[in-house]
């Protein structure tokens, strides 16, 4: 108590929840609409990385790490002419800058200086190439020119400035800290306050190793602690004791965030894990259908050495990464019903544990990675059917999944019953107004999984309609930056797993808000960095690094090497030879 009276905090209560819950929106506000327009205006730029030069004198930029050379409009590099076959050959280059081209069984066949190829030929560059008897030069792009072309790309964090705006996240931060001290009165738990300065010191900690690998982009990374600073707010108002577990599980979130990107800057290693992550997601899904025991109708938790977690959160990392990976070349067909395989014996682990809401995560991810490298509508139509198919007979199989079909849109109805939890968490959503009761001054975290499944009643309730769209829309704005970057990703594997990583997230955020608001059947999935657990929060962590990977504005992403270790590690080659 001597530590609570230090802080004058007793009497003050009532005035400082009063003051904070007005506070504490707009300075949400404030955050994201920086975040959102630091990430989403500016032009999206494109690297170029050589050309090929046409009989005709025409150029055509190669902008991406792997490009498709044919007559169809779907190609990279499109060529016109009735000799050349709709998708030709395909143009590849690795992280070190050297380039290949591999026909992709064209009728006119492919020719590298003069010689018939029949496997991947290395290139050098102002080589000529035939393609179906059409004959072009292969340039690519100097060290010289891409530093050039660099120091005209958009450098993120200089009209706004991520210092500034990760201030402003520190005093939301510690305003959020002093409302739940102020909450607490005499039963105040000292992990409280302590846990809430930790997470400013995490989330500056992070910003200067970020600064010291010379990269200026951070805003993806303050959406991201700002979720977990309202998650942590929703973790402190229903279990208290539980905040310093979440606080080692973000730092290891953290962690793994960084391994990843580091890993990511050799796309080739990369890609050589495929088969390894393919392997560790199916045996973590197996092991926990065998092993684990049933709670609450779902076999999706483990444990080892006395430490539970949920496998099916860490297979995403590895579902993702073995769908980019094996998916990062259009011509490798088998590539595609490897992975085929791989999706419906995960997907079909995860309905055996009856866990059905990270199924259709899963399955959702799986037709976006299929189709962004297959371009087939047939494949998502197969998919599609079948999993129809399976799912009307997993309904027959366990009622209990129908009945909460028989729920939805009848909550109440079912106030007692199916519609138990749906109908409190719209009540407390709605007891809480725009700013909220204050944190942990709500009654909706004493029902169960409040803070896990339900866990958006509680951020209205608590904080306020305000921030519980906030919260919606850091998420959406993660997803579309990663969709933008996308467009100008290096590699396809960088494009597609970003992707796959934001659909991962907004596939959870729709299940999770709209299943809670009884909008959607209620599946009982996480809301991304705000609900109550450690894998959620690890393992988004580790999505989060795809989609960083992606970001191809200069010196944003530690994914990509910067330019002057690139150019250390890799001498201009290309200019040597021409003096």
């Amino acid at each position: 108590m001597d530590f609570l009276n230090s802080l004058s905090l007793v009497g003050a209560s009532e005035e400082i929840t009063a003051v904070s819950r007005l506070i504490l929106p707009a300075l949400a506000l404030v955050i994201v609409i920086r975040c959102a327009v630091s990430m989403l205006t500016g032009r999206g730029e494109s690297e170029i990385w050589g050309y090929i030069a046409l009989p005709n004198g025409a150029k055509c930029e190669l902008v991406n790490w792997e490009n498709i050379v044919g007559r169809g409009r779907s190609s990279d590099v499109t060529l016109g002419y009735k000799s050349v076959s709709r998708t030709h050959a395909a143009l590849t280059r690795d992280d070190m800058g050297h380039w290949s081209v591999m026909d992709l069984g064209s009728k006119g066949g492919t020719r590298v200086r003069g010689r018939e190829i029949d496997e991947p030929t290395a290139l050098r560059s102002g080589d000529s190439v035939e393609f179906g008897g059409v004959s072009c030069t292969f340039v690519a792009s100097t060290a010289k020119d891409e530093r050039d072309r660099a120091k005209l790309r958009q450098r993120p964090g200089v009209r706004i400035r991520p210092g500034i705006t990760l201030m402003m996240l520190t005093l939301f931060t510690l305003i959020l800290g002093v409302q739940h001290t102020a909450a607490a009165g005499e039963e105040l738990n000292v992990m409280v306050p302590v846990t809430f300065l930790a997470l400013v010191a995490v989330f500056w900690g992070c910003y200067l190793i970020t600064r010291a690998l010379d990269r200026t982009g951070f805003e993806l990374e303050i959406l991201a602690f700002f979720l977990v600073s309202v998650g942590f707010s929703v973790c402190a108002g229903s279990d208290p004791e539980a905040l310093f577990k979440e606080l080692m599980c973000l730092a290891a979130g953290l962690v793994l965030y960084f391994v990843i990107g580091w890993y990511l800057r050799d796309l080739n290693r990369a890609r050589r894990m495929r088969t390894p992550m393919a392997a560790v997601g199916l045996g973590l899904l197996i092991v926990n259908l065998l092993t684990a025991k049933s709670i609450f109708g779902a076999k999706n938790w483990l444990s080892i050495a006395g430490i539970s977690f949920q496998p099916s959160e860490f297979v995403k990392i590895c579902f993702i990464f073995t769908g980019a990976a094996t998916l990062d070349r259009l011509f490798a067909r088998r590539n595609l019903i490897a992975f085929v395989g791989f999706a419906a014996a995960s997907v079909g682990c995860l309905a055996a544990m009856s866990d059905f809401g990270t199924a259709a995560v899963f399955f959702v991810t799986y037709i976006i990675i299929a189709f962004m490298r297959s371009g087939s509508f047939a494949t998502v139509f197969l998919s599609v059917a079948g999993t129809g198919l399976g799912a009307f007979i997993v309904m027959t199989a366990r009622p209990y999944v129908m009945r909460r079909f028989a729920t939805w849109g009848h909550a109440w109805d079912f106030p007692q019953a199916g519609g138990f939890q749906q109908t409190r968490t719209m009540a407390g959503a709605a007891s809480g107004g725009l700013f909220g009761l204050g944190g942990g001054r709500g009654w909706l975290h004493r029902v169960f999984a409040a803070d896990t499944d339900m866990v958006f009643g509680v951020v209205c309730e608590e904080l306020g309609l305000i921030m519980g769209i906030l919260t919606v829309a850091a998420i959406l704005i993660i997803a579309v930056f990663a969709i933008r970057s996308a467009g100008s990703a290096r590699s396809s594997f960088y494009a597609i797993a970003a992707s796959a990583a934001v659909t991962v997230m907004l596939t959870q955020l729709i299940l999770n808000v709209f299943g809670s608001l009884d909008i959607l059947p209620f599946t009982g999935v996480t809301f991304p960095l705000v609900s109550k657990g450690g894998s959620s929060l690890i393992a988004t962590f580790g999505l989060l690094a795809f989609v960083k990977a992606a970001d191809t504005r200069q010196n944003a992403s530690f994914a990509i090497r910067a330019g002057r270790k690139r150019e250390r590690r890799r001498p201009d080659r290309e200019e040597a030879e021409r003096e």
